[in-house]
């Protein structure tokens, strides 16, 4: 199965939080044993990462992941379009799935 594609919005200094409900064939995904994570870059290609989220198991056994991303970061990146993707992974990376990809837009703030 391939990854979902959910394009996201963060307004620039503001504190962004989702919690996603996995399931797989239709029925909760168990998470337990395993981690998230999630990164920003300015295209699919760039070695460097323009922001990572903070990703946790907020309920293994319902699938939730949440994935954070705070205010102080949003404000530091310039505004613009960025492309991100959520992974779950077990330890050493014995399985790594990408559950979800797409676009990050970060409107610009005005009040600062």
């Amino acid at each position: 199965m391939s990854a979902a594609n959910h394009d996201l919005v963060i307004d620039q200094g503001s504190t962004f939080v989702i919690d996603l409900t996995i399931k797989e064939s239709g029925t909760l995904k168990n998470l337990t044993g395993f981690s998230a994570r999630s990164q920003m870059r300015s295209s699919k290609s760039a070695s460097a990462t323009a922001a990572s989220f903070t990703c946790t198991i907020a309920n293994p056994t319902n699938g939730v992941v949440k994935m954070e991303l705070p205010a102080t970061t949003s404000s530091a990146m310039t505004a613009g379009v960025y492309f991100y993707d959520l992974e779950i992974h077990t330890a050493n990376d014995a399985i790594v799935k990408r559950l979800i990809e797409g676009t990050v837009t970060i409107n610009q703030e005005v009040t600062r």
